[in-house]
């Protein structure tokens, strides 16, 4: 059944990470999307994401023909480690590459109250982190390894894979197709559901991804398409990754006015302890759409020393790219004992009422993302 296509002026609401879901979209990767140094290993993580999550509610893990009986046996790998319901879990045949469906993946998002509420989801023109003509000439990650070029056809796969995966998805009803004026990643969206967007400046307001598009522009369509009513921006920095510095790695809504912040680790580059304080400092400053000031939690990131030696001083080790689950909370875990620890004290105690299951993942941080990257959630419209 086809999806419908939404081009009017109407106006949606993009609910909080703690908001119910459907199901969460997970995608296993393609060996054309990852250095051949972390394949394996991303998708034994892949698989235990997919575990960890289905205890708490379905998975879709999108997966190339060719890669399903890989990604059946990694998920019956990972299910001797982490607790799981099988039958949550669905293998979805689909011409896709990238494991980073926050980016790659649909935004959900609902119009309507009550017996009226509809949803939708929005297409956000994925263009490779605003690399699309000169992906094969930007390093995914600094680690001097030999990362695979892509061609146009699997780019082509990566770029129509929202609007495809909307097209598909009739249950628990049919999703309206919203397209959007402006071309950005679910990474760089954090909101809290009840109007406040926090963002940074160098991953939408950059020309290789918004060209000719003024600030204005850019916030009136956030507006609409999120239903937000204050934009919080960071500078962040053009460059200081693929993704030009997503929010997601830098801070998470646990809950309306309470936030938790990222804080790199002493030896991390100075450019992001830079962002850090940028950040921290705007949030200090600032309040939110309904007038509340922040309540901000840092949370220190891993020594990234955990990794052994590395050919660059970058891996993703950031807490706050967690995943809200309905009724749990899905952690990454590095392999520093003492800030693992910490951690999950930390988001223990800010979400009580949750499951907090924490995730080893040691592939994925190399590869550039961390678990919130590489989940997308498929919007519930009940709340029960």
């Amino acid at each position: 059944m086809a999806c419908n296509m939404v081009l009017s002026a109407a106006k949606y609401t993009y609910p909080s990470e703690t908001s119910r879901h459907a199901a969460t979209i997970l995608g296993f990767p393609s060996t054309h999307s990852i250095a051949s140094e972390y394949y394996e290993t991303a998708c034994f993580e892949i698989a235990s994401l997919a575990c960890a999550i289905s205890e708490f509610e379905p998975v879709r893990l999108y997966t190339r023909t060719e890669d399903i009986s890989k990604a059946q046996s990694k998920i019956k790998e990972a299910d001797t480690k982490y607790t799981s319901n099988a039958a949550n879990i669905s293998i979805v045949p689909f011409p896709t590459n990238h494991l980073w469906t926050r980016d790659t993946g649909p935004v959900y998002v609902y119009s309507g109250e009550g017996a009226h509420k509809a949803r939708y989801a929005i297409n956000f023109r994925f263009s490779e982190w605003g690399r699309k003509d000169n992906i094969g000439d930007d390093d995914r990650a600094t680690d001097g390894l030999e990362w695979p070029v892509m061609n146009q056809e699997q780019l082509q796969e990566n770029a129509s894979f929202a609007s495809r995966v909307i097209e598909s998805d009739t249950s628990p009803s049919p999703v309206n197709l919203v397209e959007s004026k402006i071309c950005l990643e679910g990474g760089a969206l954090v909101v809290d559901g009840e109007g406040t967007l926090l963002a940074t400046e160098s991953s939408i307001l950059n020309e290789n991804r918004n060209p000719g598009l003024s600030r204005a522009e850019v916030e009136d369509e956030l507006r609409r398409l999120l239903g937000v009513q204050k934009i919080i921006w960071f500078p962040g920095r053009r460059g200081l990754d693929v993704t030009d510095v997503h929010a997601d790695a830098e801070v998470i809504f646990m809950r309306p006015g309470v936030i938790a912040l990222s804080r790199p680790h002493s030896s991390a580059p100075k450019p992001w302890q830079e962002v850090y304080e940028e950040i921290r400092d705007i949030l200090n400053e600032n309040v939110d759409a309904r007038g509340r000031r922040f309540e901000v939690h840092i949370v220190d990131e891993p020594d990234p020393k955990v990794f052994g030696e590395l050919a660059y001083d970058e891996p993703a080790t950031n807490y706050v790219n967690c995943y809200f689950v309905n009724g749990g909370l899905i952690l990454p875990q590095f392999g520093d004992e003492r800030r693992d620890r910490e951690a999950l004290d930390t988001f223990r105690g800010l979400c009580p009422d949750r499951v907090v299951r924490p995730v080893l993942v040691r592939g994925l941080p190399l590869a550039g993302g961390v678990i919130h990257c590489s989940t997308q959630p498929v919007l519930a419209l009940d709340e029960h």
